[in-house]
Order: structure tokens, then sequence, then C-alpha cells
């Protein structure tokens, strides 16, 4: 049989057909109007359907169009709508639904991995780790005609973001408008998600009486890093259990108190450095509440490491994809833009994920490259569209979760990963 087009693509870059067929069934129209729809106040469609704009988003985020503008001159056909039309949108984008989007499209992502296999050892056995970290956006330029006066360029909000170390999914996150506003001011929103049985690691600066009791009343754990003004009180003298690669370790045991009551049996650690950061610090205090059955005191001032895990997940945002649009001053569609980003994210973790489940999950961590990753995508995905009837993308998103990920596995065999 002749040689087709589609043949053609599957066997020169299968990455980009696994990334159109993840985008295909994670950002299907029907499931992004449907989230429009539940999580939308005030917002509702009159002409721009929410699909085609994420849709339209999507390709500014990952690089495929270079601007808003022209990822619209691109699409005009299709959206039918003026081009004030799509930034009024933008600019009236809901909080919840961009929060919303990432946290609906990630729990799919979650089960189709799990559908794909290839899972490293967990992080904890027994526990659902999850770490949490602010996100402020850039500033950004002066085309507001409001934001012309002004010298400083304006925060267009910020953010903290929920990422599963295990899965290396971002899997919630909670916007707020005010980029000016502390992030402690989200901690409510936070704790309402939290759930019995998982073990929350964070910086600093989430060391506040409210979210470690939070966190306790709902059941979960935590192993957050001291801050100085936490009020507590020594239960045990710190003494020396261990020595690691950076320093010695030291533990005590001590109390957190509160206006009635105190948080017992919170495990104070202490690695003493070697060397001092950069910021000059000596020593790094860690508090958690996990038994010292489960973890040592050695092992928990490793484990902190992990929350590095979510530096590199905002790197990789950063370098690779555009969550960060300086021309959108507009909150709603700064924020919107980022979650769309995360989304992204999340689609090279599944790339990433079924890549480890033919290749060796070990092989991808150490030579799999984001940026030429995405080069190769961004070099191939739009003439793939063109070349490729749409048919066969409505027949890639039908499949059954099974067949999809049947599908993602047969592309990866292909992969040349030099």
């Amino acid at each position: 049989m002749p040689e087709t087009i589609l043949d053609r693509f599957v066997q020169k870059t299968p990455i980009t057909l696994m990334v159109r067929g993840v985008m295909e069934r994670i950002l299907s129209h029907e499931q992004m109007d449907i989230i429009f729809e539940k999580n939308a106040q005030s917002q509702y469609t009159r002409e721009l359907l929410f699909s085609n704009l994420a849709d339209m988003m999507s390709l500014v985020i990952c690089g495929i169009h270079p601007s808003v503008n022209a990822a619209y001159k691109a699409n005009a056909t299709k959206l039918n709508v003026s081009r004030t039309a799509v930034y009024n949108k933008l600019s009236g984008m809901e909080v919840g639904v961009s929060a919303a989007l990432l946290r609906e499209t990630s729990a799919e992502m979650a089960t189709l991995m799990e559908l794909i296999g290839g899972v490293p050892n967990p992080i904890l056995s027994g526990y659902r780790v999850r770490i949490i970290d602010g996100n402020c956006l850039a500033p950004t330029d002066h085309r507001l005609k409001v934001l012309r006066p002004y010298a400083a360029a304006a925060l267009p909000g910020k953010s903290l973001v929920v990422l599963d170390p295990d899965l290396r999914l971002a899997i919630n996150v909670f916007p707020c408008l005010d980029g000016y506003s502390q992030e402690r001011a989200l901690f409510d929103q936070v704790l309402e998600q939290v759930k019995s049985g998982e073990l929350w690691i964070a910086d600093r600066n989430m060391c506040t009486k409210g979210f470690l009791f939070g966190l306790e009343q709902a059941g979960a754990n935590f192993l957050i890093r001291e801050h100085k003004t936490l009020p507590q009180t020594a239960l045990t003298p710190l003494s020396e259990v261990g020595k690691v690669e950076t320093g010695t370790v030291f533990e005590q045991a001590i109390s957190v108190t509160g206006l009635e009551e105190s948080l017992k049996n919170v495990r104070r650690v202490v690695l003493q450095l070697h060397k001092p950061t950069r910021n000059g610090e000596s020593e790094i205090a860690i508090l958690t509440s996990l038994p010292s059955s489960v973890k040592n005191a050695i092992e928990v001032a490793e484990l902190y490491r992990k929350r590095w895990n979510i530096e590199t997940m905002f790197q990789v945002l950063e370098k690779n994809f555009a969550g960060e649009i300086p021309g959108l001053g507009y909150p709603q569609a700064a924020l919107f833009c980022f979650c769309l980003a995360l989304v992204a994210y999340n689609t090279l973790a599944v790339i990433r994920r079924t890549l480890g489940s033919i290749h060796g999950v070990g092989k991808i961590d150490a030579s799999l490259s984001e940026f030429y990753l995405i080069t190769e995508i961004q070099g191939n995905y739009q003439g793939m569209i063109i070349a490729i009837d749409p048919v066969y993308w409505r027949s890639v998103g039908s499949l059954s979760p099974p067949q999809f990920a049947l599908w993602l596995t047969d592309l990866a065999q292909l992969v040349n990963l030099k």
C-alpha cells in the first residue's frame, strides 16, 4: 500500500501526534463547555464558546502562534466573532472557571496515567503527597489605558498551585486577582480541598497556625519549613540524630500554641548546614506531624527536598510556555492563560509518563529535555493540523480510555529518543 500523509507523521514525529491526541481528548469542545457552564457565575456564552477560546489560547501558550492577535487571525473564520469579542471574553474570564479547567482536566489525566502504567515508586508509601507553592505573575506592559499614568508595571495576579509529585501533575490552583495580596489570604480555600491521608509539603510562607491547625483537623499531615514567627513551645531539647551530605541533623518535640488549644506531637527537625545558603542561612528547620515510625529525622530532611519538584515545574513553565503574556494586563485574562499553561505542562507529563512506560522511567527522567520536546512539537504542529483530516482526530478523541492509552503507547514505541 502507498504511504499516506498520516503514516509519514506517525513515523517522523509521533510525539506531535501524541500531544494533539491528548489535547483532543482532554480539551474536547464538549468537555470545555461543560466546565464553563458548571463553574461560571456571571459570565455567559453569547457568540464565542469557551471551548473555542480555550482551543485558540492553548496554541498561544504552546508557542504554535506567537501572540493572541496572530492566533485570532488564524482562527477568525472558525470563531466568527470580532477581535474585540475575543479580548472581552478573556478580560471577563472568571477565576473559578480557570481553576476548574485545571482541576477537572488533571483528574482525567491522572486516570489516563493509571491506565498507561509506568508509575515509579511513590514518594511516601501510604500517603498522597501534595506540594504547594505560590506563583506571582510577571508585571504586564502598559497597553491598558488605566496603567499608562504609572511608571511601575502592574502585577496582574497571583496563585497557589498544588502539585502531585508522584504523578507530576499540577492538580489544583487557587487564583487571586490581587497581585499584591498575601498568599495567606488563600489558605481557607486550600483547606476546603484538603483530604484525610494526605501529606502537604510547603515552604515557610505556608507555616502559620491557621494552616497547620487546618491540616490537622482535616486528618492530613504536614512537612513544612518553619517560619520564625510561629508560636511554639519546646517539649524536649534539640538532640543530634545524625549527619547527611549537607550538614548535621537535630530533632526535638514541640507544640504549636494557639489561642485556646495547642498542636502537640509536632517534630522539629533542624539541619545545620556545612555551607550557608545563598541567603546566608546556616540552618533549615522543618516542622512535621509525621510519626517517627514513618520517617526518621534524616529521612524528613531528605523528604523536604522534594519540594523543589514544584520549583522545577515553574521553571519549565517559564522557559517553555507563554503562560505569562505581557499584553494581557487584565487579571482574569492573565490568570486564565496561566491555568492553561499548567494544563499544557500536564499534557507533557502524560507524554513523559507514556514514554517512561515503554522506554523506562529512569531513562526518560535522565535524558528527555522539555526544550527539545516542545521545539519538535512547535515545528510540526501546524503542518500536521493542515495535512491530517479532522475526522481522524475526532475518531481518536472518541476512543474508550483503555483504547486511547493503547493508542498513546503504540506511538511511544516509535519515538526515537536520540
